[in-house]
C-alpha cells in the first residue's frame, strides 16, 4: 500500500496581525517529528489511529502522541485553547464540525480549492459533510471519515437466548429491554456523560419526529418545533430508557458501556459507530456475535459527525506538506485502511465496499441514500448542528432530565427556554 505523510501544520493566532507556527522555519521535507492532539484513546480508536501513525513513521517522521481522554472531544478542545493561549500549540489536531467553522470565521484557514478541484472532491463528498469542509465556497478541510450516531449495538447471544429479533419499532425496542431485564441482564448500557446523553436524545428525537422534524428542531431551531408535543414525547421516551440503566452508569466512559455489551452483561448500547470498532477489536463478528442497527424509527435517517483535518494559512514552504496531507487523507486507499479499523465509513461516496464488513457496507449504502434523500443531518451532540453555546444549553437540560432531576414536562419547557437564551 502506498505510504502517506499525514501532517497538519496548525497555525494559531498569537497576536493581532501575527501568526504563530506550530513548527519553526524548517522546510516541510526537513520536519522529523509531529505532535498529534486527539481523543482517539480507546481500543478500536487507538487501532485506527495506528494507521495514521504507521504511515507517518514509514516516512521517517516521529509520532509524538498527545491523547486527551474523553470520546466527545470537548476536553481536547479545552486543552487546545489552553495551549494556544500559552503559545505552545501541537502540530496536528483532530477537529470536528462547528469547531472548524469557528476557525474559518477568524479568517485563518487556507484555501484548498486547487487540490480539491484537481482531485474532484466536490463530486464525491456528501453535501452535508461539505457544509463543514467548505466555508464561503472554499475548501478548508479534508474529511477523513463519516461516523453516524443513531446506532444501537446488541449482544447476539443474549438476543438468541431470549428469542429476540432486531427491533424495528419503538414498542419492539422497549419489549426487548423488558425481556433482558426480566432475565437478569442490563437492558441498556450507558455512560452518564453529557455528550452520551445527547447522543441518545437526538436518536430518540429523530425516531419520534422523523428526519424533517429533527432538522427543524435541532438544527434550524424552529420555535414551533421546539414547543411541539414531539419534544415532550421525546423526553418521555428518554424517561423510559432511563429505567433500563444500571445504577453505576454515571460518569462511565462510552467504551466501558460497550464492554458491558461485549461481555454479555447488557443487551443494548445506543452509541455512534465508533463503538463498532470496540466489538471488532475484541475479535467479534457482526451478525454472529453482535448486531448493529439503526435506532428503531430512524431507518433511512443518518445523523453524522466527521473527523477532519483543517488547513491553516502558512508560509509558502509549508504548502506542499499541506497539499500532500490533504491528498493522503482523501485517497481512497487510505480511507479504506482507516475506516475499516475505526468503525466509520469513508468521507467519499465512490470508495468500494469490498473490504468492509456487513455493517460497514450497510452504513456506506445508507450514507449514499441519505445524501440523495436529504435525510443526512449533523449530530448536534457531536458539534455538527449548532454553535457550542446552543449545544451545551441543550445538553444541560437533557442530562438533568436523564438523571431524574426534572420531570419530562419541565424538561420540555426548559429546553425551549435554554435554546432561546443561548442563541
Amino acid at each position: 500500500m502506498r505510504k502517506f505523510v499525514v501532517l497538519a501544520l496548525v497555525v494559531l493566532m498569537a497576536a493581532p496581525g501575527a501568526l504563530l507556527f506550530a513548527r519553526g522555519g524548517q522546510e516541510a521535507a526537513q520536519v522529523d517529528s509531529v505532535e498529534v492532539l486527539h481523543w482517539w484513546t480507546s481500543g478500536g480508536e487507538a487501532a485506527a489511529l495506528g494507521v495514521l501513525k504507521d504511515n507517518l513513521e514509514a516516512e521517517g517522521i516521529e509520532w509524538i502522541d498527545s491523547p486527551i481522554a474523553g470520546g466527545g472531544g470537548t476536553q481536547a478542545m479545552t486543552v487546545l485553547r489552553s495551549r494556544a493561549t500559552a503559545g505552545d500549540p501541537p502540530a496536528a489536531v483532530q477537529m470536528l464540525g462547528m469547531d472548524i467553522i469557528d476557525w474559518a470565521e477568524l479568517g485563518l484557514l487556507a484555501n484548498m480549492n486547487e487540490i480539491a478541484r484537481a482531485e474532484g472532491w466536490d463530486e464525491v463528498v456528501p453535501d452535508a459533510i461539505k457544509g463543514f469542509s467548505k466555508y464561503d465556497g472554499n475548501w478548508i478541510a479534508a474529511p477523513v471519515n463519516v461516523h453516524s450516531t443513531n446506532w444501537v449495538w446488541a449482544n447476539r447471544s443474549i438476543m438468541d437466548e431470549l428469542g429476540l429479533d432486531i427491533p424495528t419499532t419503538w414498542d419492539e425496542y422497549i419489549a426487548a429491554m423488558d425481556a433482558a431485564e426480566a432475565a437478569g441482564y442490563v437492558g441498556l448500557a450507558h455512560g452518564g456523560q453529557a455528550w452520551q446523553d445527547g447522543t441518545v436524545f437526538e436518536a430518540v428525537l429523530a425516531s419520534t419526529g422523523g428526519p424533517e422534524f429533527y432538522k427543524r428542531a435541532m438544527i434550524d431551531l424552529d420555535d414551533a418545533a421546539l414547543r411541539s408535543d414531539t419534544i415532550l414525547k421525546t423526553f418521555q421516551r428518554m424517561e423510559q430508557l432511563a429505567g433500563y440503566l444500571d445504577p453505576n452508569f454515571s460518569g462511565r466512559d462510552w467504551n466501558l458501556a460497550s464492554a458491558m455489551v461485549i461481555e454479555g452483561q447488557a443487551l443494548f448500547q445506543m452509541m455512534g459507530d465508533w463503538a463498532k470498532g470496540e466489538f471488532l477489536n475484541a475479535g467479534l463478528e457482526p451478525g454472529v456475535d453482535f448486531e448493529g442497527f439503526r435506532t428503531p424509527g430512524t431507518q433511512g435517517t443518518v445523523l453524522f459527525n466527521s473527523d477532519q483535518f483543517v488547513m491553516f494559512q502558512v508560509a509558502p514552504q509549508y504548502r506542499a506538506a499541506q497539499n500532500l496531507m490533504a491528498s493522503a487523507v482523501m485517497d481512497p486507499e487510505f480511507q479504506i485502511a482507516f475506516n475499516t479499523v475505526k468503525g466509520s465509513v469513508p468521507a467519499r461516496t465512490d470508495v468500494p465496499d469490498a473490504q468492509f464488513e456487513s455493517i460497514g457496507q450497510a452504513a456506506m449504502r445508507e450514507l449514499r441514500e441519505a445524501n440523495d434523500a436529504g435525510t443526512l443531518h449533523g449530530s448536534v451532540a457531536h458539534r455538527h448542528g449548532n454553535p457550542v453555546q446552543v449545544m451545551e444549553a441543550m445538553l444541560d437540560v437533557i442530562t438533568a432530565h436523564f438523571n431524574g432531576q426534572v420531570s419530562s414536562q419541565a424538561a420540555a419547557r426548559a429546553f425551549v427556554d435554554a435554546v432561546a437564551q443561548a442563541r
